[in-house]
């Protein structure tokens, strides 16, 4: 294949836009934005979770505690009764005792229940002051990852303009290139690695490894416009290269 030393010159500068573009999408895909957001978001929906488990154990706590209210309730309407009976002094000598006992029996349970009540309300308490923990730590999540959002779309608005920069001036090198050294490149980048490599002192830039001697021979000897391949990677060789 034919063509110009020229355009073997631009079609190696079209390799190195390539790679540029490609180290440039590599960039993009690693910045520390996006890891850095992904563990952001990942802390935040925990956090979010935990902020319904909270309010779903509030509740729950809540109807324990009406109930325990409503026990309290039930033991001191008794409670008032016995004792009105034992006040207004219509009980009879013989049931006298019986109700100081119950009067007394009640009075306990009363304590008991209370305690029971009082302990429901400070896990209630307790789970109130951790969800509003969480809700602060949800505020400043959201904050943070706003932040990382907003230093990631900067970057990536940075690589971008360079990847269309890049492109555009790649675009227009191929047009003043002959379309079959075009073809010919696209077809070796097709299969993965470089398309074109420079040739210097003895070595293919693209795979790193020398040319034999006696190929090296025969491209010295062959005419300027010849395009050449390595033995190893297939790449264009390009000459003449400082």
């Amino acid at each position: 294949m034919k063509a110009t030393p020229s355009d073997q010159l631009q079609i190696l500068d079209v390799q190195r836009m390539d790679f540029h573009v490609a180290t440039l999408k590599n960039k993009a895909a690693v910045l520390p934005e996006i890891a850095e957001l992904l563990s952001t978001t990942t802390r935040l929906q925990v956090v979010r979770d935990l902020c319904v488990a909270a309010q779903t154990q509030i509740s729950d706590i809540k109807r324990e505690l009406s109930r325990s209210e409503g026990d309290v309730e039930q033991v001191v309407t008794r409670l008032e009764r016995d004792e009105k009976r034992l006040n207004d002094g219509s009980t009879a000598a013989k049931d006298l005792e019986r109700l100081q006992h119950e009067v007394a029996t009640l009075a306990a349970r009363r304590a008991e229940l209370e305690e029971v009540e009082l302990e429901i309300m400070m896990r209630i308490d307790s789970v109130k002051e951790r969800l509003e923990e969480l809700r602060g730590e949800e505020t400043v999540l959201v904050a943070q990852a706003a932040e990382i959002e907003s230093r990631k779309d900067g970057a990536l608005a940075i690589i971008n303009a360079d990847i269309a920069t890049t492109s555009a001036e790649r675009l227009a090198t191929v047009q003043g290139i002959d379309g079959a050294l075009v073809d010919l490149y696209e077809k070796i980048r097709s299969n993965g690695g470089n398309g074109a490599a420079a040739l210097r002192g003895g070595t293919c830039e693209g795979c790193h490894l020398p040319v034999n001697s006696v190929e090296i021979g025969r491209i010295k000897t062959a005419p300027s416009d010849e395009v050449v391949r390595c033995e190893e990677c297939r790449c264009i060789l390009v000459r003449g290269v400082n």
